[in-house]
């Protein structure tokens, strides 16, 4: 008898697993080179607004295909449905084999990086000691979300909490300091292209579709998919505003542009000894919340994945005892780990799955009106606000970031697209070659 993914998770649970996953390291590692590229402080709210906002139009979308179709996979399954079981494969291959273990990885370093400045047994090894640290972080929660859907989901409500109250408190410090801190920055800002802040700021949005990817999971998932996908993206957006303009107020436009530490050179004043251990514990607990929902979440896509395609039914199991996708979890870990051992910097590991992240988002935010004409008689418990002008602006914003990140990645990092072009042709070769496709699942 086949195992079914359980009703495990609450509106709370839902809600922190989008911000958890959606806080990582981004914002205190990405808002100076974001500020470059807004030109000025109220650029720099504006560009933070309208991440926000596009994240929000993105999540009506996401929003009406989860509770029509609330099943495990997410993309995986509102691809295949609208155009095929190829695409669906496709969308699963690449986050198995590049997009969810990159993310995982690119967390897990942020970790790393921070957690070396509090403790660090092999200070003398830093190559060795940044992927011990990383690699330790995925293993751990790994393990925590194999042994059950309680102790992963209580471990991201824990760190999500934690994060959240510590931003607070970074605005709260950041607004009380005194004016005349220790930090001088130079003069000028470095130019740095709109586009790319662009893609940067919504980097550190990322995550708000994942409510879909356990919509299978979720109590009562006609009202609370839809108002964990608004919640999630309303509290980070209000959250990342508060944050930014903590910054300002603190260090000016050009403090926060030039900054090398701009949460720690924020609170320097009143925290002037241990004001960067402070800031470190907290950036680690803010990756370790967005490695462990990025865990939690990807496994689900793994597992679909496998649910239907033969050549990887060994990661389609739900385990009867621990209740979660233990063979999807695991090889999801393994991936991730291989991946720690050779992965090069923050942002080029952020160009290198851009394309194809923005180009999964477009797909499937028009499989909106794909499914609206190819399956009018399915129920849709909620359809998009404002559509089709909400979805039409996330769409063009999605081949936006799609050309932005091409170019700029043939101009600058051309390795990336030699590497990212032959994973997803060998996915496409796999599907055909192996004659994997299986009927969809009942509704």
């Amino acid at each position: 008898m086949r195992i079914a993914p359980k009703r495990e998770l609450s509106l709370f649970d839902s809600t922190s697993i989008i911000v958890g996953i959606i806080i990582g390291a981004g914002i205190y590692q990405m808002a100076p080179d974001i500020a470059k590229g807004a030109s000025s402080w109220w650029g720099v709210l504006a560009i933070w607004t309208v991440g926000g906002l596009i994240s929000l139009f993105g999540a009506l979308g996401y929003a009406e295909l989860a509770t029509a179709y609330p099943r495990e996979g997410g993309d995986y399954v509102y691809l295949s449905r609208a155009y095929g079981p190829w695409a669906g494969f496709l969308f699963g291959w690449a986050q198995l084999a590049i997009v969810r273990p990159g993310d995982i990885a690119v967390m897990a370093f942020a970790f790393a990086t921070y957690a070396r400045k509090i403790f660090d047994p092999l200070a003398g090894h830093p190559e060795y000691s940044q992927r011990i640290f990383a690699a330790a972080a995925v293993v751990v929660l790994t393990i925590i979300n194999i042994v059950g859907v309680k102790e992963g989901k209580w471990t991201q409500n824990i760190l999500t909490v934690v994060k959240a109250l510590g931003l607070l408190a970074i605005v709260f410090v950041a607004v009380i300091a005194p004016r005349s801190s220790t930090f001088t920055p130079p003069e000028t800002v470095a130019p740095f292209p709109l586009s790319v802040a662009l893609i940067l700021v919504l980097f550190t949005y990322g995550g708000w579709n994942e409510m879909a990817y356990v919509a299978a999971e979720v109590k009562n998932p006609r009202r609370n998919i839809v108002r964990a996908l608004v919640l999630g993206a309303v509290a980070v957006t209000v959250l990342y505003l508060l944050v930014n303009g903590a910054f300002l107020y603190a260090l000016g436009y050009d403090g926060l542009a030039n900054s090398k530490a701009v949460a720690t050179d924020s609170i320097s004043t009143v925290f002037p000894k241990i004001g960067g251990d402070l800031i470190s514990a907290l950036v680690c607990i803010s990756a370790l919340g967005a490695i462990n929902g990025l865990i939690f979440t990807g496994a689900r896509i793994s597992y679909a994945l496998g649910a239907e395609h033969r050549a990887f039914k060994v990661v389609g199991k739900w385990h009867a005892r621990t209740g979660t996708p233990a063979w999807a979890l695991l090889l999801q870990g393994l991936i991730a780990i291989a991946l720690i051992l050779a992965l090069g910097s923050f942002i080029e590991a952020i160009l290198y799955t851009a394309a194809a992240v923005y180009s999964f988002y477009l797909a499937t935010s028009l499989s909106i009106v794909v499914l609206r004409r190819k399956e009018p008689a399915v129920e849709r418990p909620y359809r998009v606000t404002g559509y089709p002008i909400t979805t039409i602006i996330f769409c063009a914003v999605c081949a936006f970031l799609i050309y932005s990140a091409v170019t700029y990645a043939w101009k600058f990092k051309p390795a990336s697209l030699y590497v990212l072009a032959p994973v997803l042709a060998a996915g496409m070769i796999l599907y055909w070659l192996t004659d994997i496709r299986r009927p969809a699942r009942p509704e």
